[in-house]
């Protein structure tokens, strides 16, 4: 009698996590434990309560009640449109499709039922590529690999956000696995439904998962081509047609039905805004027409020749959306697949060059938000394309480059999923401590650095002809007051100048309560001064800057090496702050 195999190391972890985190997402309580509302979270829960509750996708003061029932607020942030056949029907500008999926989780467990969505559908991409990477590798290397590329990024995070992040990344990696496992698949496999994953009825699967996800994502397009370009490739046209033609007409079918629902096949055009403070139905006197921020979305330019290159560096190495500290494991697949370049395969030609093509689009259609846009945590953009750089991963023994993005991943995202309710909510401390300081800042996206969510410590203003705006990356400054800023002792602050009109040079006054050893750098320039305690020192810096969205940016970064607390040295003060230095500014314009 032949024994009972045993069961798969990997699979038995995935039941584990989605026993463990389901349950978990079921019993907190979601709008405490998440912090309230964040990123476009107001439309995609509006839409899923309005399909679980009234059956439709139209808002309506009802929809506005129960949100505010909810959290004690309005829908901050949410994206609503007009309907082209009906003026006085209002209509949501984002896609309906995680919603339409999340509805009856909703309806039988409230907003936990997105979260709990978001837990299934991280662990059945877990299994799927563990699968995938079993193919390739021991069980223990393949464990390791998908643990570190999943666990070792930002992805996790993403799971708290009820918005269709998490949904977009399974959709796309459990689409490739549906396409790509019977390519790699063993010899003798007993395990899987021979039928669903070996057969024909495979490459359905995936061009449909992609279909989908192109729908709730555009930038998804593009991830079809290698399932189009492979059969081709094998001189198979029949097959390379059958998937191009589920697959349009998913997409299709999407955006047929947003124009059966709203007059217009685009949900993200027409009379399209956004709204903070005031809604449509929150009185007799809030329309449509008299709230709100217009943000239609109807056509896309290339743009991005001026800072194509720039951004490639901030796309690799960017402080708050690079991959390099959000998704490390992707660059260690990328440096693996290069040193056994002599055994790239078609079908890994095909993805990497699929890859390169969406990452490329973002950078020239959207050369100043290329991340996703409301300072996410990390580019959120390129969340969906993620997992398609899983499926490059060369066939292997070794265990370590899974060991290698554990320790490289985790050296950068440790800090941010310790807590990542918090991380998700205030993006903006994610990146002011540890190895996130020595990468270079987005000045070509200053208007989507995480900073901008938190008003204390942005667009502050200082000075005139020309008046500065001020974006604090750290608690290490405080915001102008009478004599100055000041900057914290022992400590290194950075702040981003966003000026229009351009300026020159930037003067820098110096003045501190002690003596100290100051270093200034301002667009890359370094000066390093010592000072004598209350005795000022100026010094000029050029300013060259970074042109972008209308306005000229650049970094003022200073740091100090002493400092005092005014309280303990004068007891007739109340400041108990730990000071460095006061900074003075002066932009010099061009006539200068």
């Amino acid at each position: 009698m032949a024994l009972p195999r045993p069961i798969n190391p990997g699979l038995l972890i995935v039941l584990f996590l989605f026993v463990f985190l389901g349950t978990a997402t079921v019993f907190i309580n979601p709008i405490q434990t998440t912090y309230g509302i964040k990123g476009d979270e107001a439309t995609y829960v509006t839409m899923a309560l309005s399909v679980a509750y009234d059956g439709n996708l139209s808002f309506e003061r009802r929809d506005l009640t129960r949100f505010w029932s909810i959290y004690q607020s309005g829908p901050q942030g949410i994206f609503l449109k007009q309907g082209s056949e009906d003026e006085n029907r209002l209509f949501f500008g984002k896609s309906f499709i995680y919603p339409l999926l999340a509805a009856p989780f909703v309806r039988l467990a409230g907003l936990n039922g997105m979260l709990f969505l978001n837990v299934l559908l991280l662990s059945a991409l877990f299994g799927c590529l563990y699968l995938y990477a079993a193919t390739r590798m021991s069980s223990l290397a393949a464990l390791l690999t998908t643990t570190g590329f999943l666990s070792a990024s930002i992805t996790p995070l993403f799971a708290v956000w009820m918005m269709p992040e998490t949904f977009n990344l399974a959709l796309v990696g459990i689409g490739y696995f549906f396409w790509l496992y019977k390519e790699v698949r063993p010899q003798q496999e007993e395990t899987v439904p021979s039928k669903l994953l070996l057969g024909s009825h495979s490459d359905i699967v995936a061009a449909l998962f992609l279909g989908l996800a192109t729908f709730s994502k555009p930038s998804n397009a593009a991830l079809i081509l290698p399932l189009l370009a492979l059969p081709l490739w094998q001189k198979n046209v029949p097959r390379s047609l059958r998937i191009g033609i589920v697959f349009s007409l998913v997409v299709a079918a999407g955006f047929g039905a947003n124009a059966l629902i709203s007059g217009e096949f685009n949900y993200q055009g027409g009379d399209r805004k956004t709204f903070y403070d005031r809604f449509p139905f929150q009185d007799t006197e809030s329309t449509f027409d008299n709230t709100g921020i217009s943000v239609a979305t109807d056509e896309l330019a290339f743009e991005g020749w001026q800072h194509l290159g720039r951004n490639m560096v901030y796309f690799l190495f960017g402080r708050h959306f690079g991959l390099l500290p959000y998704y490390f494991p992707a660059l260690v697949i990328a440096i693996w697949l290069l040193r056994r370049w002599r055994e790239l395969t078609v079908v890994q030609g095909l993805i990497g060059t699929a890859v390169i093509i969406t990452v490329a689009a973002l950078l020239l259609l959207l050369p100043n938000t290329w991340s996703g846009g409301g300072g996410p945590p990390g580019n959120r953009y390129f969340l969906s394309i993620y997992p398609a750089v899983f499926f490059l991963i060369p066939i292997a023994r070794s265990v370590l480059p899974g060991v290698i993005m554990w320790v490289g991943g985790t050296l950068f995202v440790a800090q941010i999923l310790v807590d990542p309710f918090v991380a998700a909510k205030r993006p903006w401390q994610n990146a002011q401590s540890g190895l996130f300081r020595m990468l270079p800042v987005e000045l070509t996206m200053v208007n989507d650095l995480p900073v901008r969510l938190n008003q204390r410590r942005s667009r502050v203003p200082y000075g005139e002809s020309p008046s500065l705006r001020l974006n604090y990356l750290d608690e290490n400054a405080w915001r102008p007051e009478e004599p100055g800023i000041w900057v914290a002792g022992r400590a290194r602050t950075d702040i981003v100048i966003r000026t229009a009109p351009p300026v020159l040079a930037l003067d820098v006054t110096l003045r501190s309560p002690v003596s100290n050893t100051i270093t200034v750098t301002v667009d890359g320039s370094t000066q390093r001064v010592e000072l004598q305690a209350r005795e000022p020192v100026s010094l000029r810096l050029p300013v060259e800057g970074v042109h972008a969205s209308g306005a000229q940016n650049f970094i003022l970064a200073i740091e100090t090496t002493e400092g005092i607390v005014p309280r303990l040295e004068n007891s007739r003060s109340n400041d108990s702050r730990f000071l460095g230095v006061l900074v003075n500014l002066e932009a010099i314009r061009g006539e200068n």
